[in-house]
């Protein structure tokens, strides 16, 4: 069964480590069972392929998924990394940016 994580699609994020820390983006994807997500505009690659009517040049650039562990949220306040905290608010579960307070979105 895979695990559930705090990191969702749509969410803000920012790389921690690796070769490309320091870049924020939009998670496209969770990839639950390989415990990865691919984040918009980091760890972009190309691909050489045959040209075709639709990609006549023949390369293609798109995202590869970086491990999770690797990734934090981007506080809403302070644009910095943040860990993230779950509480009821109004009988509802909300996710709250341990370093402001603020609600994640």
């Amino acid at each position: 069964m895979a695990e559930r994580f705090r990191i969702k699609k749509g969410d803000q994020v920012i790389v921690t480590t690796g070769q490309h820390k320091g870049k924020k983006g939009e998670v496209l994807q969770v990839l639950r069972e390989e415990r990865r997500v691919l984040v918009k505009g980091v760890n972009v690659v190309k691909r050489h392929l045959r040209p075709t009517p639709a990609n006549p040049d023949g390369v293609l650039e798109k995202e590869l998924p970086l491990h999770i562990s690797n990734v934090a949220h981007i506080d809403p306040e302070t644009s910095k990394p943040t860990r993230v905290a779950v509480k009821l608010v109004d009988g509802k579960k909300v996710r709250i940016a341990k370093r402001s307070g603020k609600q994640i979105n």
